[in-house]
């Protein structure tokens, strides 16, 4: 099963908004009604400030320290999936920054 995770969705749509893609904007939106939605949850943000600290705690933080950094939100969602007893992989362009949370791959070379 494929999940498309709502800060995934969030990073993608505010570059289109932006760029003023309408047409990618539409297919995210088609994405969304054929994909596993995975929304954003109380549990899964505080997770996320866990990753968070951690990383910094252990000099390897994924983004700027007033960053939002999607990237632990990211990680946490799917941490939360697997707990949930699902089999979890990212794929990703950002394999550095995800893999020390969870398995992350290359997108371009998931099968």
């Amino acid at each position: 099963m494929v999940i498309l995770p709502e800060i995934a969705d969030y990073e993608v749509r505010r570059e289109l908004i932006r760029a003023g893609k309408e047409r990618g904007i539409r297919k995210l939106d088609l994405f969304k009604n054929v994909l596993t939605y995975r929304a954003l949850t109380a549990e899964v943000m505080l997770l996320a400030a866990q990753l968070w600290a951690q990383a910094r705690m252990r000099g390897r933080p994924t983004a700027e320290a007033n960053a939002l950094d999607g990237d632990v939100i990211l990680a946490a969602q799917a941490i939360w999936e697997a707990s949930e007893g699902n089999q979890v992989v990212i794929a990703t362009t950002n394999v550095g920054h995800l893999s020390q949370f969870v398995d992350a791959r290359e997108w371009r070379l998931m099968e």
